[in-house]
């Protein structure tokens, strides 16, 4: 159920790449201006981590899981009956905050309800199952708003989102001692972790694998988000004369192919009892992708095609970022250190989509509708720089080799 949380957070993070000409039209929008938009979902993301850690920390994740739906679900409704752009932005931000409880929540529940050699798995099974709602926004979502209009299907998904807030209040427990059953944890563990946590997020900051963590995914699986949530439609209907819906197809399977590469990267990564190792091909996978795409805009539709798909593949192994930074740190330190590695994933995404936007713009030619391939490929090269910066920072970090940190 959290991760069905999660999948609502992952379709609305991603919607407006299929639903740019709506949203432009709807709300008269320049490139800037729509990838302003679609950031305010990551800059509300973004600036509720902290809070989540500690409310989280403080009432647990089945109370803060519940409110998120509920709010989530209100913000959805808001988005999709917006008279005008500030409402739209509003409802949109709303989501974002609402949601970004969603994957601390989750991994709260997975470290407390399964066994620690299994959390790289579970944890990038959660972040398959949530990349469903990705691919839901994609095919789907231009079928649906063809049919019912992209205001009706915004205020479906916010019914989905009440209704599940209602049954995570119902089924969802805390920890397994709720049911009665043992703990995972042991009670000399949870006193260990008794530390509160803001406390422990200045203390973080004396870590630099926590520094180097937080800004890998900001390009590994930024560049993924924001190609995917907002530029991939437009990028394949003007390099290579796409309909929407063909673009939106495959902007699909870069999806799957990313849920694929969360799994196949957690798995990996615990049956080696590596983590530095798996996490480095997956980004490298991703910088090839982008680099190939900034510095070859000629190639062929296939080749293209196939370099997306590895990219998202690569970008998959996101999910190894969390397991990593809680072996970086000391075991009381683990749960803010998490905290600000999610940050970490909105960085770039916030920063990137209104970025790209106005890049898009200085490279428009006036009166003439459309995005510039010149554009484009430009953009397609920021990605690059930015993936190659990430790459930089993780090659810095110290192999934990699978084993937990239990004091400075």
């Amino acid at each position: 159920m959290a991760a069905s949380f999660y999948l609502f957070g992952f379709f609305h993070r991603v919607t407006p790449g299929v639903l740019t000409d709506e949203l432009s039209q709807s709300f008269h929008l320049s490139h800037a201006g729509l990838g302003n938009l679609s950031a305010f979902y990551f800059y509300f993301y973004a600036a509720m981590q902290v809070p989540v850690g500690l409310l989280v920390d403080r009432i647990g994740p089945r109370a803060v899981l519940t409110a998120g739906c509920l709010l989530g679900g209100l913000g959805a409704a808001l988005f999709g009956l917006a008279p005008n752009l500030a409402w739209a932005a509003a409802g949109r931000g709303l989501v974002g905050g609402s949601v970004a409880v969603g994957w601390v929540s989750l991994l709260v529940l997975i470290g407390r309800w399964f066994a620690p050699h299994r959390f790289a798995t579970m944890s990038g099974l959660s972040l398959a199952v949530g990349t469903l709602g990705a691919v839901l926004a994609g095919i789907p979502l231009k079928v649906l708003a063809d049919l019912y209009g992209w205001r009706t299907v915004m205020l479906a998904s916010g019914a989905f989102s009440l209704v599940l807030g209602l049954l995570i209040w119902r089924f969802v427990r805390n920890s397994p001692q709720d049911r009665r059953y043992a703990n995972f944890v042991s009670p000399a563990q949870l006193e260990e972790e008794s530390i509160p946590l803001h406390i422990a997020l200045l203390r973080i900051m004396n870590h630099a694998a926590v520094w180097l963590l937080f800004w890998v995914p900001s390009g590994v699986c930024g560049a993924f988000l924001t190609f995917t949530g907002l530029w991939g439609v437009p990028y394949l209907v003007t390099m290579y004369g796409f309909d929407i819906k063909m673009a939106s197809s495959i902007v699909t399977l870069m999806l799957i192919a990313y849920a694929i590469g969360s799994l196949a990267f957690g798995a990996w990564s615990d049956s080696v009892g590596l983590r530095k190792t798996p996490y480095l091909t997956g980004a490298s996978l991703t910088f090839l992708c982008f680099t190939g795409l900034g510095l070859f805009p000629g190639m062929s539709a296939a080749l293209a095609i196939l370099l997306l798909l590895l990219g998202a593949l690569g970008s998959g192994v996101m999910g190894l970022g969390f397991v990593y930074v809680k072996e970086s740190v000391p075991r009381s330190l683990a749960a803010a250190a998490v905290g600000f590695v999610n940050l970490g994933v909105m960085v770039g995404p916030l920063i990137q989509q209104p970025l790209l936007g106005a890049v898009l713009d200085h490279y428009s030619i006036e009166g003439v509708q459309g995005y510039s391939k010149a554009g484009m490929t430009t953009c397609m090269l920021i990605l690059a720089v930015w993936v190659a910066s990430a790459i930089a920072a993780l090659a810095a970090t110290r192999e934990t080799h699978a084993q937990a940190r239990y004091a400075d």
